[in-house]
C-alpha cells in the first residue's frame, strides 16, 4: 500500500463515522435539536480551524443578548456574547498550541497604551464604588476590548474582520426594517400613526441606531475601496471576476441596510452622528487637506441651504429642532413645565444634572465605574427618582463615575485613537485607506452620538474592540497586503 493510499484510509474512516453520527441523530431527535447540534458541531469544527470563524460568531451573536435575556426560555449562566468570547479565546489559544506550538505572543502597537492607561484609571474607581459586583462589570468590558484587539492584531487577517462586522450589522438592520414597517407591534414606538422606530435586537431605538452608525462609515468605505479594486482590474485585465463582484454588491447591499437602519432608529443622536461622520471622512478622503476642507464645505453649505429653505423632511427637520431648541434653552429642569412634548428631553437634561452632582460631591474617582445607576438616588432631582441606568451622556457619565481623573483618561484614550487613525491614513493600499477612513468616521460617530447616549451597552463593546483591533492591524504598515 503507498503512502498516498494509508493516509486516505484515517479520513475515509473518520468520515464515515461523521456520517454515521449524523445518520444516528437524525434519526434519534427532532429536526430542531439536531440542527442545533449539527450547528454546534459544525462551529466547534470550523474554530478548531481559524478562529476567525469564532470571532465572526461572536460579531453576529451579541447583539443577541437583550432578545435571548427576555424571549428565551433557557437561562444561561453569561449572556450569549461573553460566552461567546470564552469559546473564541479558547479557540485561539489552542490555535496557537496546536499549529504554532507555543502560547500567544501580543504583538506591539501604541493602541495599548491609552487603553491601559483607562482600564488603571478605571480600575482605581473601584474603592469608591457602591456596589462592586456593577463595577467590575462595567471594568470588565474594558477588560474584554483589550483581549480583543490583542487578538484581532494576532490574527491579523483585517478583511473578513471587516467582512464579519458588516454582516452582523446588516442582519440586525433586515429585523429592524421589519420592525419599522410594523413587525414589533410596540405602540409605543410608534411614530406617524403607520411606521414603528426600529430597534433590532437590542429592545430600544437609540442603541441600534449607534450599532448602525458605528459600522456604517465602515461599510460605505468598504464599498468604495472595492469597487476601486474592481474598477482596477477592468481597466487593466479588462475583464471582471465574479468574486469580486460579488463583495462590492455585498458591501454595497449592506451599506444601504445599515443607512435605512439609522434612519428607521429615528433615533436623533444617531441621525447627528452619522451626519458629522460623513462631513469627517469627505474631509479625511483625499490625500490633500485643502481637498477634504473644499468638499466638507460644499457638504456643510448645502446641508445649511436645504435645512433653511425647508425642503429637507419637516419631520426630521422637527425632530433635530425638538432636542436642539430644548437643549440650548434649558440650563436647569428643577422649574421646567413637563409636558408630554418635552418629557424626554427635560428627563435626560435631569440626568445630566444628576451626574454632575455626583461628580462635584467625588470630584477625583467619582462613585465608582458603573454605579451611576447604584448612586443615583442620592443625588436625585425631586421630580425625577427613576434611574436610567446611565446619564444620557457618557461624558458626563464617565465624570460621575470615575472622577477627573477618568474623563481625562477617557478622552485621552479618544484622541490618541484618532491620532493614531489619521497617521494610518498613509497606507499605501487603497483599500486599507479607505477602511481607516472609514474607521475614522466611526470614532467620530461615537464622539457624538455620546452626547446623548451610552452606547457601551448590548455587548456593543465587543465591536468597538474589534473595530480597534482592525486599527491596530492597519496601523502596522507592514501586516497590510499590498497589490
Amino acid at each position: 500500500m503507498t503512502r498516498r493510499a494509508r493516509c486516505s484510509v484515517p479520513s475515509a474512516l473518520i468520515w464515515l463515522v461523521l456520517a454515521a453520527l449524523v445518520g444516528i441523530l437524525t434519526a434519534t431527535q427532532s429536526v430542531g435539536s439536531a440542527l442545533i447540534v449539527l450547528a454546534v458541531a459544525a462551529f466547534a469544527i470550523l474554530g478548531a480551524i481559524t478562529p476567525l470563524s469564532a470571532l465572526g460568531v461572536l460579531l453576529i451573536l451579541a447583539p443577541l443578548r437583550t432578545l435571548i435575556a427576555t424571549e428565551s426560555l433557557i437561562q444561561l449562566p453569561l449572556d450569549v456574547g461573553q460566552i461567546a468570547l470564552v469559546v473564541l479565546i479558547g479557540f485561539w489559544l489552542i490555535n496557537h498550541i496546536t499549529h504554532r506550538q507555543s502560547l500567544p505572543r501580543p504583538r506591539r502597537t501604541p493602541l495599548y497604551i491609552p487603553v491601559i492607561v483607562f482600564i488603571i484609571a478605571t480600575g482605581i474607581t473601584a474603592f469608591n464604588a457602591l456596589s462592586l459586583s456593577t463595577w467590575l462589570s462595567e471594568w470588565l468590558k474594558w477588560v474584554q476590548i483589550l483581549v480583543l484587539i490583542v487578538i484581532c492584531l494576532d490574527l491579523g487577517a483585517w478583511e473578513w474582520l471587516i467582512f464579519a462586522l458588516v454582516l452582523s450589522g446588516a442582519a440586525n438592520a433586515l429585523i429592524g426594517i421589519y420592525e419599522y414597517f410594523g413587525g414589533s407591534g410596540a405602540l409605543h414606538l410608534l411614530i406617524d400613526g403607520v411606521h414603528f422606530r426600529a430597534f433590532g435586537t437590542f429592545g430600544q431605538p437609540n442603541p441600534f441606531g449607534g450599532f448602525m452608525g458605528l459600522l456604517a462609515p465602515v461599510a460605505l468605505m468598504a464599498t468604495l475601496g472595492y469597487g476601486y479594486r474592481l474598477w482596477r482590474s477592468w481597466r487593466t485585465h479588462h475583464s471582471i471576476q465574479a468574486a469580486q463582484l460579488a463583495v462590492v454588491l455585498f458591501y454595497a447591499l449592506a451599506t444601504a441596510l445599515l443607512c435605512v437602519g439609522v434612519y428607521f432608529s429615528w433615533s436623533r443622536g444617531s441621525w447627528l452622528g452619522f451626519a458629522a461622520a460623513l462631513g469627517v471622512m469627505l474631509f479625511a478622503l483625499p490625500r490633500k487637506w485643502w481637498y477634504g476642507t473644499s468638499v466638507a464645505a460644499v457638504l456643510a453649505v448645502t446641508v445649511v441651504l436645504l435645512w433653511f429653505s425647508g425642503r429637507l423632511p419637516a419631520s426630521v427637520i422637527a425632530r433635530v429642532e425638538s432636542a436642539t431648541n430644548e437643549i440650548v434653552a434649558v440650563s436647569n429642569v428643577r422649574g421646567v413645565d413637563i409636558t408630554a412634548g418635552n418629557f424626554a428631553n427635560v428627563e435626560r437634561l435631569a440626568h445630566w444634572q444628576a451626574a454632575l452632582n455626583m461628580a462635584r460631591a467625588n470630584p477625583f474617582f467619582g462613585v465608582g465605574f458603573g454605579n451611576y445607576e447604584a448612586a443615583y438616588p442620592q443625588y436625585s432631582l425631586l421630580n425625577w427618582k427613576l434611574a436610567l441606568g446611565h446619564a444620557h451622556n457618557y461624558y458626563l457619565n464617565v465624570f460621575a463615575e470615575a472622577g477627573m481623573i477618568g474623563l481625562i483618561s477617557y478622552t485621552g484614550l479618544w484622541i490618541s485613537v484618532i491620532i493614531f487613525t489619521w497617521r494610518a491614513r498613509r497606507q499605501p493600499d487603497p483599500l486599507a485607506r479607505l477602511i481607516v477612513v472609514g474607521l475614522l468616521g466611526t470614532w467620530t460617530y461615537l464622539a457624538v452620538h455620546s452626547l446623548t447616549d451610552n452606547l457601551y451597552v448590548n455587548n456593543l463593546f465587543l465591536h468597538l474592540g474589534v473595530l480597534l483591533g482592525v486599527l491596530a492591524v492597519l496601523g502596522n504598515f507592514e501586516c497590510v497586503r499590498m497589490e
